[in-house]
């Protein structure tokens, strides 16, 4: 073996060795021979000729390796004694060519002989790691050695040849029709492929391949014989050393199969033996390591491609080994006898025994994929993990095997084509399709399940990746039992733990199967529909994935969602989908991540329960429609499929068995053989309310067509219900009371009669009413149905308002029980209004978007009483104190009631039904203020400028008040929340109910739902009086630290509608309506609200850093909130161009405020306030800069003095403006005469009493600067001097120096 590694150089000293030539000329040749024989000499004394015993030096035991070395240099001596006894003829000589070794001859009569030059250079490219230099390397060996043996077998005399050139040693290796430079290329290519050097294997297996296929003298018999001797296992080699040898047997088989000698010689003569000998050797070679199975069938399968039917019958099956094989394979393991048994089945379509167990006799497909032989093939596939992470070939033939293309159609994915298949009952399968889904399940039974899930991770892995190569050619309607219940539950195993072995498999896994489903509705509703029922509608929160919900999102098309909804219907009836396997209950769930989590819907009767799937079928039915992208007529087709299968499901029962026939709707519907439950049948109804709702928001602008009612979905299904009611065996689901079914069938019969209206009414606004109070009558229908006991009195009053809105018509026949007789009956919209304030604190989304929805047609006719009703409600403290407040000393100054403007007259307010929120959407709600409860104004909600102002303070809304008593102990809900008795009756009911919130959490959802209402009011109304009314009690609701307190979300949203609907809005209120004196009222408030100081509350002699923060922050939106109001008032009262007399009040208002600015420490009246102020409303400035300057000269705080001369500074500048063609300049230089008496006592009192600091020095400098240029501009030197006194212009020219003897000097 030591001549399996050796490269160009070593060939080169071996050479020189065996015929005694060397590079140095200058040593005669018999000098060099002498050398030679001496060296010999000395080998042999330590050796015994013809294996005779030697001297006693030598050991008495001589390995095989050394038997083998001394045979070869006894055979070298021989023939050199052999060659010295003839004359010589010519030798070879090995000569230097340009970097390349060149065998030649080298004799008077070399040239006679004719032999190419050989280059032995080109074996060290065959082992480059370079494919392109290895294949060249190739091509220049075997051209060469062609060349040579063409040269060879023209020779008339080989004898002279073969004596002188020999390479080796002469061998009996049956190549003697070879070139002498042909065999040594032969042994050397086969010794070279066992060489693990870079990549020899490959080369020299190529240059092997190569050579054998070119030059026909080579011998098949040979080659065999030669691949055994030159790689020889011996039992003193090490483990690399049979490693390597033996993976050179295999490279030295590949490169004869590959030749294609061996079915050259075949077809030349049928008897040969030479094929059953190959073949032999392989399996021979294979049953030696594990890793030579695989390799050495791929050699076998690469020669059985290429042979005849009759070759393999009667050579390869034949072969010596090959049957034992077979027989062995099922028992020990052996999926490549498995993979080879199956490819030459399907190459010889002939039953055999040879092949053992492993094929059934005789063949067939089912036969193959029986249970029992399956059971028998189970070892050889299990075994088959050795060769991870690739899968086994054996894999790829059976799925080919189970999966034949002539029987199943592959689907082009590419394509987007979705087949409309009919539902599985429904379906006619042919024999072939039978077979194909027995064999699926069989197969799956047996060897998914039953030998590869159930073992080591490795053969977890091996089972995923089984099923991924069945996805391609899969049927859809053999999706459920690929995805089987073990499978579901395996995947949920492992993707539970993000530190599981198998983690990034399972991923992969999914990722391969939504590929596989995407453009596919079938292939995506049975994989959901699997993975939903094998895991009991939980496979997104067990495994935290998104997996169905992204399958949900990509449904597009109708017949889509209707195969889709057709699947859940299947699956809510158990209609042959029942799981055959109990459900996991051990797994760890996150049902916030399942798509339509119903953990707030009865989550303690229905989570890990049965009912558990069918709630997600409830939950995932309206939402099919959420992505598609249909048009009118398709979405409402998929719309009434649902609303049917949801009112059948929740609204009704049937006393006559599972099944009932409609014939005036010509339908069937089919009820659960275990009769639903009732948590289930509520969540019914709400999904149903819920499709409702959102057919009510995708609506475009209402229109009647020729009096059709086209794609309206409340009135199918008031038409379905009332087709349903009247079927004797159909009834609903709960017996209802009196008052109940009373005011269901009065809802009934408004809604009819509404609609007819509507009909009649064409385009006009009391058809877009009408509209939205059908929906909303709907609505309370179902809510009727759903709660009973709760909503019949408002059901009533709710009928009243609609015989009032059109009572011209004959709209009702009203008995005189809903009608209140006198002079004292309400007006329509306060008892709109009412019914509104009952219901929403108990309603369900979709019940408070119908609200909505009429409360924005019916708006504009809202009365004062009926928003001092709803802007109550919004300033209910949350959080009132427990006890009155003693310490009240600094009352005066914080004044927190605030902006109390106009303080309403007491009234009893009407019951308000405060209910604990009861559907996921009102949680959602709590928590997302934006999206559920802003009301339905057309408008974006784009970001205000002050809302930086708005400060998240989580931790200081945890902290109780400070004045307040932390015990509960003899409070009663009366005295801790000072509400009115009604409102402290429903809390102390609700917190006693299991289950409902407390009433904090619920007056925030009553406020934040009131609030919407009051955004629509603004947002339909922007120009009306009314606004100043909302305006002024959000923001004393906002200013109120108790109507917020604990609600971060209620001040953001009071905060936005005040910037969004108010400040923003594109009208504002104006006319005569709006009155001056509450303009001024409400303009000092909120100056009074501008320059209110930041106080710390005294009771708190250390409060953190967070209430500190929170507190500033506060104070800081509460000053921004009074900047912006005052802005806005002062717009209103411009637009209103009242007359200069009737606006002294609000000039004394800003004198007053300025008054305390000058006089006091307390006001925090921000100068860039004043400075924006003076800028927008010039006639303010106009009239209060004699005051300014007044009250800037009498001063009492240095600090404020020089801090308000900069705004002196921009009134005069926006006064005394110049424009550019020279008009204006007399009336600012009247304007700046007549204050010249003021200007100059103010620089008078600046510079007499010039401040200490630094800073302040060069601002009074600065602003006499500016006040000197004034002047100087205006021609008004003279008259400032003489009108400042003498004594002051000493100080001047002491503390301005060169700036007051400039304008000295500009005067004279």
């Amino acid at each position: 073996m030591g001549s399996k590694k050796r490269g160009s150089n070593s060939v080169e000293d071996e050479v020189k060795n065996q015929f005694g030539i060397g590079n140095d000329k200058d040593v005669p040749e018999h000098s060099r021979k002498k050398m030679k024989r001496e060296k010999k000499d000395k080998k042999k004394e330590i050796k015994v000729e013809d294996g005779s015993a030697g001297p006693s030096v030598a050991p008495d035991y001589v390995k095989p390796m050394e038997r083998k070395k001394n045979r070869k240099a006894l055979d070298k001596e021989r023939h050199r004694a052999e060659s010295e006894s003839k004359p010589k003829q010519f030798v070879l000589v090995v000569a230097e060519d340009n970097d390349s070794e060149v065998l030649m001859a080298s004799s008077p009569s070399a040239s006679s002989c004719g032999l190419p030059e050989f280059h032995i250079g080109v074996f060290k490219e065959l082992a480059s790691a370079d494919v392109f230099v290895r294949e060249k390397a190739a091509e220049a060996l075997v051209m060469e050695l062609v060349e040579v043996q063409k040269a060879y077998d023209k020779l008339e005399d080989k004898v002279l040849v073969e004596g002188g050139l020999k390479l080796e040693a002469e061998k009996d290796d049956g190549l003697n029709n070879c070139a002498p430079s042909v065999r040594y290329a032969v042994r050397r290519l086969i010794r070279g492929v066992s060489s693990s050097r870079e990549c020899a294997r490959q080369g020299f297996a190529l240059g092997m391949t190569i050579l054998v296929g070119a030059i026909p003298n080579i011998e098949v018999n040979s080659l065999l014989k030669l691949i055994i001797d030159l790689l020889e296992v011996s039992s003193s080699m090490t483990g690399q050393e049979v490693r390597d040898c033996l993976l050179g047997r295999l490279f030295a088989y590949g490169a004869l199969g590959r030749s294609g000698r061996l079915t050259q010689d075949w077809t030349s003569d049928k008897n040969s033996m030479y094929i059953k000998e190959f073949t032999s050797s392989l399996i021979s070679l294979a049953t030696r390591k594990r890793y030579l199975q695989e390799p050495a069938v791929s050699v076998i399968l690469e020669l059985v491609d290429k042979l005849p039917v009759e070759a393999l019958l009667n050579q390869v099956l034949e072969a010596p080994g090959l049957q034992e094989w077979f027989e062995g394979a099922t028992e020990v393991g052996n999926p490549d006898a498995l993979f080879l048994a199956l490819k030459m089945r399907e190459k010889i379509s002939v039953d055999s025994r040879v092949f053992g167990k492993l094929l059934p006799y005789p063949y067939c497909s089912n036969g193959l994929f029986s249970a029992d032989h399956l059971s028998s093939l189970a070892n050889c596939l299990k075994e088959s993990t050795f060769c991870q992470p690739r899968v086994h070939s054996v894999w790829p033939v059976l799925v080919n095997t189970l999966l034949p293309d002539n029987v199943v159609q592959d689907v082009d994915k590419a394509s987007g084509l979705n087949s409309i298949r009919k539902h599985k009952k429904n379906r006619k399968y042919s024999s072939s399709e039978e077979d194909i889904e027995k064999n699926i399940r069989s197969f799956c039974d047996v060897i998914i399940e039953g030998s590869l899930l159930m073992s080591s991770h490795d053969r977890k892995h091996l089972a995923l990746d089984a099923v991924l190569l069945l996805l391609p050619k899969l049927p859809a309607s053999c999706v459920h039992i690929i995805l089987s219940y073990k499978l579901v539950q395996c995947l949920m195993d492992i993707l539970s733990t993000k530190d599981s072995w198998l983690f990034k498999v399972a991923q992969f896994f999914l990722k391969e199967l939504s590929d596989w489903v995407k453009y596919d509705d079938d292939r995506r509703v049975a994989v959901i529909v699997a993975l939903q029922k094998h895991s009991n509608g939980k496979f997104d929160s067990i495994t935290r994935t998104k997996t169905v919900k992204s399958f949900l999102e990509e449904f597009k098309t109708e017949s889509g969602c209707m195969l889709f909804i057709q699947n859940l219907m299947s699956m809510f009836l158990n209609e042959g989908n029942a799981s055959e396997e109990p459900s996991d209950q051990s797994q760890t769930t996150d049902d916030n991540s399942e798509i339509g989590s119903i953990e707030d819907k009865d989550s303690a009767g229905t989570l890990g329960t049965p009912d558990f799937l069918k709630s997600w079928v409830v939950d995932s039915l309206p939402g099919v429609l959420k992505h598609s992208k249909l048009d009118p007529e398709a979405k409402f087709r998929v719309q009434k499929e649902i609303l049917k299968f949801l009112a059948i499901q929740g609204l009704f029962s049937s006393s006559l068995g599972t099944e009932v026939t409609s014939f005036e709707l010509q339908e069937k519907f089919r009820w659960p053989k275990v009769p639903t439950s009732s948590p289930l049948c509520r969540m019914c109804i709400e999904q149903l309310q819920l499709l409702l709702a959102n057919a009510q928001k995708g609506e475009a602008p209402h229109a009647v067509a020729s009096g059709l009612e086209a794609n309206d979905l409340g009135s199918y299904f008031m038409r379905f219900l009332s087709t349903l009611c009247n079927i004797p065996s159909v009834s609903l689901f709960r017996a209802l009371g009196s008052d109940d079914e009373k005011a269901f069938q009065k809802l009934l019969e408004v809604e009819t009669r509404l609609s007819r209206e509507e009909r009649n009414c064409g385009l006009s606004t009391d058809a877009n009413k009408l509209h939205a109070l059908r929906y909303l009558l709907i609505q309370l229908l179902l809510q009727v149905i759903l709660r009973p006991g709760e909503f019949s009195e408002a059901a009533s009053e709710l009928i009243i308002c609609c015989k009032k809105a059109f009572g011209a018509s004959e709209l009702l026949d009203s008995s005189g029980e809903d009608e209140p007789d006198g002079d004292g009956t309400p007006k329509l919209m306060d008892v709109l209004v009412d019914t509104f304030l009952s219901l929403l604190p108990q309603s369900s989304a979709p019940m408070r978007s119908a609200i909505e929805q009429v409360f924005k047609y019916f708006c504009y006719d809202v009365t004062d009483d009926g928003l001092l009703r709803m802007l109550r409600v919004i300033k209910k403290d949350l959080k009132p104190a427990r006890k009155k407040d003693t310490d009240r000393e600094d009352h005066d100054d914080d004044d927190d009631d605030l902006v109390d403007i106009e303080e309403a007259e007491e009234y009893q307010e009407p019951p308000l039904d405060i209910g604990a929120p009861r559907d996921i959407e009102e949680a959602e709600e709590y928590q997302e203020p934006d999206e559920t409860e802003t009301g339905e104004t057309g408008e974006s909600d784009e970001q205000t400028d002050d809302s930086e102002a708005v400060v998240r303070v989580q931790a200081s809304e945890d902290e109780p008040p400070e004045d307040s008593d932390d015990s509960d102990g003899g409070m009663d809900d009366e005295a801790m929340f000072r509400m009115d008795a009604f409102l402290a009756q429903k809390f102390k009911k609700s917190n006693n109910q299991a289950g409902s919130g407390t009433a904090h959490s619920q007056l925030v959802l009553f406020k934040l739902r009131v609030l919407s209402l009051l955004e629509i009011y603004l947002h339909e109304n922007p120009g009306k009086p009314q606004v100043l009314k909302v305006f002024s009690n959000l923001v004393q609701a906002f200013v109120n630290p108790h109507t917020t307190e604990g609600s971060e979300q209620l001040g953001q949203r009071i905060w936005g509608i005040l910037q969004k609907k108010i400040f923003k809005a594109k009208d504002y209120p104006r006319g005569g309506d709006v009155q001056l004196s509450l303009l001024e009222s409400l303009l000092e408030e909120n100056l009074k609200l501008a320059s209110k100081p930041f106080k710390k509350k005294k009771s708190a002699n250390n409060p953190s850093k967070i209430k500190q923060s929170a507190s500033w922050n506060r104070h800081k939106m509460i000053t921004s909130l009074a900047q912006n109001s005052t802005f806005w008032i002062l717009k209103i009262i411009d637009a209103r161009n009242f007359p200069v007399p009737e606006l002294q009040r609000v000039v004394d208002i800003f004198k007053g405020f300025l008054t305390i600015y000058f006089n006091s420490k307390k006001s925090q009246m921000k100068p860039d306030f004043l400075k924006e102020l003076f800028r927008r409303r010039p006639w303010i400035r106009h009239h209060l800069l004699g005051f300014f300057l007044e009250k800037c000269g009498s001063a009492k705080s240095e600090f404020r003095q020089v801090e308000s001369l900069d705004l002196v500074i921009e009134i005069l500048k926006s006064l005394i403006s110049v424009k550019p063609d020279g008009s204006g300049q007399e009336a600012s230089k009247k304007i700046l005469k007549s204050h010249i008496p003021k200007l100059c006592h103010l620089v008078q009192q600046l510079v007499t009493d010039m401040p200490e600091k630094q800073s302040r020095r060069v601002d009074v400098r600065k602003f006499c600067g500016k006040l000197f240029q004034f002047l100087t501009t205006h021609s008004l030197t003279t008259s400032f001097l003489r009108t400042l006194e003498p004594e002051v212009h000493a100080s001047c020219e002491s503390q301005l120096g060169e700036l007051f003897l400039t304008l000295k000097k500009q005067q004279q």
